[in-house]
């Protein structure tokens, strides 16, 4: 533990800061993903405090949990719209293929057996797709 971790009164880093695993009660304060798991989202409140680890190079945010909202519940339009864009992330723009798996769009830019393809065929299988 590094003493500049510690800062519970936030002299130093402007907010409370604490080091990994030194951080107040989880019924106390709780990052977002433990929020989450509670059930509960930010709602829209400042960052209360830090848990910081890793020689100070990862942060994790902490948020008070009694000023806490509950999660606001999954509608239907929501629901279609979650099932679109995971769809998307899932289709082959070359070759309109879905599978069970998110594809590597950003590295790839397609599926593993289009990214393999020469440019030409590329190009063809392009023109097929759209027609």
């Amino acid at each position: 533990m590094r003493a500049i971790d510690l800062d519970p009164t936030g002299e130093h880093h402007g907010i409370p800061t604490f080091p990994w695993k030194f951080g107040p009660e989880k019924e106390r304060m709780a990052t977002r993903r433990q929020l989450r798991a509670m059930g509960l989202r930010p709602g829209g409140q400042a960052v209360a405090a830090q848990v910081v680890c890793r020689g100070g190079t990862r942060v994790g945010h902490l948020y008070p949990v009694a000023s806490a909202k509950p999660v606001r519940p999954m509608t239907p339009a929501r629901a279609r719209a979650l099932a679109s864009a995971m769809k998307a992330r899932m289709t082959c723009p070359l070759c309109r293929v879905t599978y069970d798996f998110c594809l590597p769009l950003k590295s790839l830019g397609s599926c593993l057996p289009c990214s393999e393809l020469s440019d030409e065929e590329r190009e063809q299988l392009a023109a097929l797709a759209s027609s």
